[in-house]
């Protein structure tokens, strides 16, 4: 991020009109900055960016990231690489299709870095810890991690782009860095797509049993999404290469979650424990040490203040668009980290 520059600096970021990847396009937005958007909305929505179509500085471009970056090389500095099928309902019925996001798609946004000389962020997970043995998380852990297992396609595939993000930097000089973000929720969470937080408040405003996978003692640590953004922001502009975990260190139970977000919306939902999954971490929280001292990053925004947000988005789209005929609000799993 070149604070001299005369023209507006431009950003690609992958995955773009994905959860994360539209908070980030509009704040980068906000901050002057021409973005363009790849993504191939299969599991984005152009609907998270409709509102920043008619902005001269955004360029929406329809793209499968594993195949080409349809980006003019002409000025890049910021290549944002969050293009991945993040929740396991997607991940699980497209398995190849997300290690080919984790392989080629990362190769593919790390050339364009290369020959641009733009810096490359590449949003990994939590999930690289697996099942931790250690807590909380350090960066420095290497993680206990399944590569057979059901939740192996995502894992691995972010285990892999770090991997190769981590080759190019020593091999070619790109300028290259990893966050490793942990449980991240708000707004423009699709409202049926499994993961924890959008899964409970959806059983929740319809009035279902909220369903907990296992007893409900696993520990998660949720960011909201504008904190998360802030990391990503203030990593492009450092010279720290990561990984640096982005997430809360506030940490709480699944069961407490389910308890929080029936109280909050005032539902009559029961909390209803089914069968755990193979490989659920059992505890997640990160080590922000590094974040501090390299970013000056932490997160700001408290629990209840996310949730109302939260809630109040769900509420309007679930009153708006509510589920198609034949669908179901499948139990949420809640070893997934919101990314």
């Amino acid at each position: 991020m070149n604070a001299g520059a005369t023209t507006p600096e431009h950003a690609v970021v992958t995955g773009g009109a994905g959860f994360l990847g539209s908070w980030l396009c509009e704040r980068l937005l906000d901050l002057g900055w021409r973005v363009s958007c790849l993504d191939n909305l299969v599991t984005g929505s152009r609907s998270n960016v409709a509102h920043l179509l008619a902005n001269p500085r955004f360029d929406y471009r329809g793209a499968d990231v594993t195949r080409e970056l349809p980006v003019d090389d002409a000025q890049v500095d910021v290549v944002y690489h969050l293009a991945s099928l993040a929740s396991p309902v997607h991940y699980q019925r497209l398995p190849v299709e997300t290690l080919l996001v984790g392989s080629s798609g990362t190769l593919n946004a790390l050339e364009l870095a290369r020959r641009t000389g733009a810096r490359l962020v590449l949003s990994s997970t939590s999930e690289v810890y697996g099942d931790p043995l250690e807590h909380p998380q350090t960066e420095t852990y290497w993680g206990n991690v399944n590569p057979v297992g059901e939740r192996s396609m995502y894992d691995e595939a972010k285990r892999f782009s770090e991997a190769l993000t981590m080759a190019f930097r020593r091999s070619s000089g790109v300028d290259t860095a990893i966050v490793r973000i942990f449980n991240t929720y708000g707004p423009r969470m699709a409202v049926d797509d499994g993961r924890m937080i959008p899964m409970f408040i959806s059983q929740a405003l319809r009035g279902l049993p909220l369903t907990v996978t296992g007893d409900g003692s696993q520990t998660r640590s949720l960011c909201f999404v504008s904190d998360t953004i802030d990391g990503l922001v203030a990593m492009a502009g450092a010279t720290e290469p990561g990984p640096v975990n982005i997430g809360n260190p506030a940490e709480t139970t699944v069961s407490e979650v389910a308890a929080s977000i029936v109280a909050r919306t005032g539902s009559d939902s029961m909390i209803e424990y089914v069968d755990g999954r193979p490989d659920d971490p059992q505890r997640r929280c990160p080590d922000i040490r590094r974040a501090r001292k390299a970013l000056g990053w932490e997160p700001r925004v408290s629990w209840e203040e996310g949730l109302d947000a939260t809630l109040r988005w769900f509420a309007d789209r679930l009153q708006r668009e509510p589920l198609a005929s034949g669908s179901r609000l499948a139990p949420g799993v809640a070893g997934t980290p919101g990314s």
